[in-house]
Order: structure tokens, then sequence, then C-alpha cells
């Protein structure tokens, strides 16, 4: 008896919060029947108490003309997910630190074009000028502080601060590239433009968007979340599949840094501040301008990169958007100003894809927008050529990228040219534009692959969207016996980390060893040059003495550049 009670209470439970879910969707502002159905369609997957959830709103015409959530906020105690749930959303909160900044600099107590060690002295002198605007647009040259993070020993579950953040980064001796030079996503430039508005203000960052965004814009669900132990009432809690998509484990947000994250908030009150960009009741035209400008490299080339958002076209409309994934949560915001239209999506589920979510709802409001032209892409499937398999036999090998420390495969499989990236399995088919010239299939991003051939060496240029080519060389994979191994084995010590690693051998591999993480396997890919198992330590390049012994090694991620560890010690025999 007491289980059929607890069955039907948990039954009535469920129909109450998707009946409060479906009174909250009422409250916006009524859209035609049939579109409605179709986002619900679009969210259907969430749409279930025993499931976490997501949030999704649309502004038109500087107003909400719908808000709903689906699925949970809170799996332990049933608490569903509504237009006022609060999210944490990640990296969603870049574009309020450098409106903060730009909100400083109309004030006139800073300029873009400030060092950051006017504000910052303790950050290095690198030799180079690294500017606020640098910060602002990813161009500073900065290593990615979530990589050293996880270098010291930094796990998924662990407390994280500014001081510890600004710590690690003031201890750092090189940049990936000299300021301004290159574009590369960096989260560290926003946590020392935090750092330089709550300087600058007296006050903290929290307190400064509070008092100078969210108030203003009567944002009355949103705080900057700079203290990891602190209440938020009404808040979503992430979850992870166990790979069934019927099970799930709780995430686990720690962070009690801001800047880069630490913002939290809902579809309602971002919904406010997609609106403030087109009408704004705080800052003016001026910083709103400033933006939504293409931010531009040394030579003067742009890359997609606006400040705090990125721009790129949706079905030939002009969009200005970011994303944001951290420990379960997935959120997007996209804007489409000629058209007056915003989309907001939240989720608390891992596997939600948060783009895709967004640019599905987009299709249903904007479609009598968008171009209707057959892509480049489809008018060049019908004259792609025909290659004989001995030709195509010719490019094949491995490729070593260098900028994204990555080996990629190029094989014949029957007559289409396939390749395989870091070792998968599974290659991607090519079609031939011309006989040296290649692009994917099946994918909605331009990649095109450029062979040549100038004696025995061999270049691939990976061209992507028509942008700057990405140069990747041919190369003999090596393999090393375990006798050879030997000599790679060692302690390396980091002076900027302020950490050390063991090398060993294990299994006849080469393994790191750290107190505090996980082993890192290493398989060689060329002479002394070895890849991780880790991001954060995707390649170790070994250094050699005028005798040719191993005195060190460099480690590089995507966003972290030959971070040198100096051999200290060898292993017992």
């Amino acid at each position: 008896m007491r289980n059929i009670i607890t069955t039907l209470f948990y039954a009535l439970l469920a129909t109450l919060l998707l009946r409060e879910q479906a009174l909250y969707a009422q409250g916006a502002d009524q859209i035609p029947k049939n579109i409605e159905s179709q986002i619900d369609r679009i969210f259907s997957s969430f749409n279930n108490p025993n499931r976490p959830g997501a949030a999704v709103a649309v502004v038109k015409d500087g107003k909400i003309v719908f808000k709903k959530g689906y699925g949970s906020a809170n799996l332990e105690y049933n608490i569903p997910v509504t237009p006022s749930t609060i999210f944490p959303v990640a990296s969603l909160s870049k574009q309020f630190t450098v409106f903060s900044i730009l909100l400083l600099a109309d004030q006139g107590k800073l300029s873009l074009d400030d060092d950051i060690r006017k504000f910052i002295p303790e950050v290095p002198d690198f030799g180079h000028k690294i500017t606020l605007r640098h910060l602002a647009t990813h161009t500073s040259g900065l290593r990615e502080e979530d990589g050293l993070l996880a270098m010291v020993g930094g796990r998924y579950d662990d407390v994280i601060t500014t001081k510890q953040v600004l710590k690690v980064i003031t201890n750092q001796k090189e940049l990936n590239f000299k300021p301004g030079e290159k574009h590369l996503y960096c989260n560290t430039g926003f946590t020392l433009l935090a750092e330089v508005v709550a300087r600058v203000s007296k006050i903290s960052f929290a307190e400064y968007t509070q008092k100078h965004i969210f108030k203003p814009l009567g944002m009355k669900n949103s705080l900057f979340y700079d203290n990891h132990e602190k209440i938020v009432k009404n808040r979503a809690y992430s979850y992870w599949s166990n790979g069934g998509a019927t099970k799930f484990y709780k995430g686990g947000l720690n962070d009690g840094h801001v800047g880069p994250t630490g913002l939290f908030t809902t579809i309602e009150d971002m919904s406010l501040w997609a609106m403030n960009f087109s009408n704004p009741k705080v800052g003016n035209s001026s910083i709103i301008s400033q933006m939504n400008t293409l931010a531009k490299l040394n030579n003067g080339k742009t890359f997609g990169g606006a400040y705090g958002q990125f721009i790129q076209p949706y079905k030939g409309l002009y969009q200005i958007y970011h994303g944001g994934s951290s420990a379960g949560f997935r959120t997007y915001l996209g804007r489409f100003p000629k058209q007056k239209y915003a989309v907001i999506v939240f989720s608390n589920y891992e596997s939600a894809n948060a783009n895709w979510l967004s640019m599905q709802v987009t299709d249903l409001f904007l479609k009598d927008y968008m171009s209707q032209k057959t892509s480049e892409n489809k008018k060049e499937q019908n004259g792609y050529k025909k290659l004989k398999v001995k030709n195509l036999q010719a490019f094949g090998g491995y490729y070593w990228d260098e900028e994204r420390f990555t080996s990629i495969k190029i094989y014949v499989k029957n007559d289409t040219l396939m390749w395989a990236i870091g070792g998968r399995r599974n290659g991607s088919p090519f079609a031939p534009i011309n006989k040296n010239t290649f692009r994917r299939l099946s994918v909605s991003t331009d990649i095109k692959i450029k062979f040549e051939i100038e004696g025995k060496e061999k270049t691939m240029l990976i061209i992507v969207n028509n942008g700057e080519p990405i140069i990747c060389k041919h190369y003999v994979p090596v393999s090393y016996s375990k006798e050879d191994l030997t000599q790679f084995t060692g302690t390396f010590f980091s002076e900027e980390l302020n950490t050390s690693y063991t090398f060993l051998l294990k299994g006849g591999k080469l393994i790191a060893e750290h107190s505090r993480i996980s082993d890192i396997s290493f398989a060689p890919v060329k002479k002394d040059t070895f890849s991780g198992n880790q991001s954060f330590f995707k390649n170790v390049k070994y250094v050699r003495d005028a005798s040719n012994s191993v005195v060190g090694l460099k480690v590089s991620s995507f966003q972290i550049k030959d971070l040198y560890f100096k051999k200290t010690a060898h292993n017992k025999k």
C-alpha cells in the first residue's frame, strides 16, 4: 500500500510541475500556437520532471514574446525549471565584464589601450605591452588559466578563487605569442579585466555590476558569484548522464572567481540585457557600438571576435553571439540586431547543445528573413573531380598541426580521401575540388585541405571558412623500445607553476605521475615528441643539451605553449 501511495504522490507531483511550467509559458506575450508547439517539440527531450532541464526565451521588437522552462532544476527535490530559475551561465559572463570596463572608460577612468600593468603591476613584464583591449578580445598572448590550474594539479571539484588564479598568472614568464598577433580564446584576460574593475572602482566586481548594471536594468535575479559558499535561492544544479541518459549524477561548480565566468542569472533577466543593446538604459550607443565592433589583429585583419562576443552569420543573417559551458551547464545568447530579435537558452544538462537549440528556435521566428540561396558547397558538389586512387595515395601519411599539437592521418578508403584526427579510428571523407584541393563532406562548416609537394617534403594546408590556412607538415611517426623510453623518464619541475611531475614506465608505456591527479599516458609522435591523453598535457617535447642528454621538457596544449619543466632527478633503477 505504501508503494502505491508513493507512486501516486510522485505522479501527481510530476503533473503539478508540468502545469507550473505551462503557466509560466502563458505569462509571455502570446505567439501563434503552432510556434509554441514547435518550440515544445524542439525541447521535448527536456520536458520530463525526471530529467535535467532547459529554459528558453525569445525577444522580438523590444519585448519577451516567449519564455518557458522544461524539465527539472533539481532532481533530488523535484524542482522544475521555470523562466525564473537562476543558472550559472559560464562564458556569457564575459560580455558583462567588457561592458563594465567600457563604463569606466566612458567616465575617463581608464582606456582600452592602457597597459594592464598600470592597474595590476604584479603582472609580469613580458617585454610587450598587453592592453585592456588585448584582454577583451582574446589577443593578449597570455596562457590559459584553466590549463595552468590543471597542470598545478587542480581537479574538477576544486574551489577556484580569483586570488588563486592571479597567483598562477603572475608567476608566468612567457607568452604564447606577441600581443595582437593572433587570436586565441583565453579566460585569463577576463579574470584580469574583472580585477581592473575592482581596483579602479574600489569595490568588488560583484558589487560594481550589481550597482551599475543589474539594478539599473531591473535584473533582480542576477549576481556575480564570487563566494562559492553563498546561498542562491531558486538556482539550478547541473547533471551529467551515465551514458544511457536515464540516470544522472551531479555536476560540481565550486568557482568563486569572476570575470570570464561567475554570472548567475535567469532567461528573463538576460532578456533585459539583450534589449539593452538595441535601446540602452545602461551605457550608451557608443559603448554598444564598441561592444559590437569586430576586433583587429596587428596586421589589420579581423577574426570574427568582437568585445566579449563573437560575430558570425547564420543562414545569411548577421548574428552577435556567445555561448557558455561549465560544470555541466550549457548556455547561449544569440542576437540578430537587424531583425530586433534575440534568443536565449540555458540548460543544466551537460549533453545539451544550447547553440543548436537556439538556432532551431531562430529558424521558426526568422525563416522569412533567411537566405534561400544555394550554398557554394552545394554548387561545387556537382563539379567535384574524380581522381585516380594512386593520385590520392600520393597525399597519404601523417601531418603535424604545430598550432594545435595534433596529428592528422591522411589515407584512402575505397576511392575516397579520408582524414583521422588525433588517433581516431573513424575518419572523415573529402571530395576533390581540383588535383590537390579537397573539401570535407557532410558538414556545415567549409573545410578544405590543400596539398603542396616539393621533392620529398609534403605540406597540408587546412582552410576553414576561407580563413588563414593552418600549416601541417608531413612527418614519419617514431616508435621507441622500452629501453629507448628510459631516456625520457625522471622528475621534472616547473618554476612557473611550482610543481613537479615524475615520468616513468608502466607496462612499457611512458606515464607522468602527479600527487593530485590521475596518471597521464603518452604516445610517441615524432623524435623527442609525445602526445598526452589529457587536454592540458596535450604535447610534450623534450629538450636536450649539447651532449644530447635530456635536460627538460616543454608542455603545450591548445591554449598554452612551451611551458618549461627542468629535469631535476633521474628515476632510480
